[in-house]
């Protein structure tokens, strides 16, 4: 990928007792991004107020990979860890630099992180690795999980429909980083202000207010390599999604 040069690319992983998931990653996005030489890259890892290994781990991997790891000496939140890691990613990064955010859990495969720097480079502003194109897989998620996906995605559709974007909620994303800047210059710290799962969808809902291109690729999602327990609670998650839907309807 010549055309990445001159380009950094910034992966973002927030992390809640990843202890079991957390190395392997890393070694993955390694072997992703140095496969191609002229690949420059860093990893911001916010270990948010784990109580076990995940820090140690991240800490252990900085001396063979740029890794810089923030930490929330409590556990703040998915919207909080994201909103550190985007912070700190762009207060990095150049104009012309690419910010991936992806879980840290193993689902998220990042042999897909050059695809969504691909279409970055292509002239999207915005990539999103989705559930909801063809050729995307969802292996290991129990079944009412996925139809909470179909669901939300077809109430976003309809109440905040974004050219090019069927999947609301998935975080592994592809950011330019200029874009990101710009849209947290002008919102300062409401940018990232929602503190469950729904901050995912919120930063959507407020980049969609800009000519933006947005684009998707598929996405293999892989719960059945995940380790531990998800963090998310379900219920929470859907009650708090549909007051954030009423909610931008009246505050910006």
């Amino acid at each position: 990928m010549s055309e990445i040069r001159n380009r950094r690319v910034l992966v973002v992983l927030p992390a809640y007792n990843e202890e079991e998931n957390i190395g392997e990653l890393l070694s993955q996005i390694q072997f992703a991004l140095e496969e191609d030489s002229k690949t420059e890259y860093r990893v911001f890892v916010v270990n948010d107020g784990s109580r076990d290994q995940t820090a140690a781990i991240v800490q252990a991997r900085s001396s063979s990979m740029p890794i810089e790891l923030i930490t929330h000496p409590v556990n703040l939140g998915l919207g909080a860890t994201i909103r550190d890691g985007l912070y700190a990613a762009v207060q990095y990064s150049g104009p012309k630099d690419i910010v991936i955010t992806m879980d840290a859990d193993a689902t998220h495969n990042p042999g897909l992180i050059l695809r969504l720097i691909r279409m970055i480079i292509e002239g999207h502003d915005v990539v999103i690795a989705s559930r909801f194109q063809s050729g995307a897989r969802v292996i290991g998620l129990v079944w009412y999980r996925k139809l909470l996906s179909i669901v939300a995605s077809l109430i976003f559709r309809i109440t905040y429909p974004i050219k090019g974007v069927k999947d609301y909620t998935c975080g592994y994303r592809a950011f330019r980083a200029d874009v990101l800047k710009s849209a947290m210059d002008e919102y300062g710290d409401r940018f990232v202000d929602q503190d469950g799962f729904q901050c995912l969808v919120d930063i959507l809902l407020k980049l969609r207010r800009r000519k933006l291109l947005f684009g998707e690729t598929p996405l293999i999602l892989r719960y059945d390599q995940k380790g531990g327990m998800s963090k998310m609670n379900v219920s929470r998650t859907i009650k708090n999604t549909l007051i954030l839907i009423v909610k931008r309807f009246f505050v910006k």
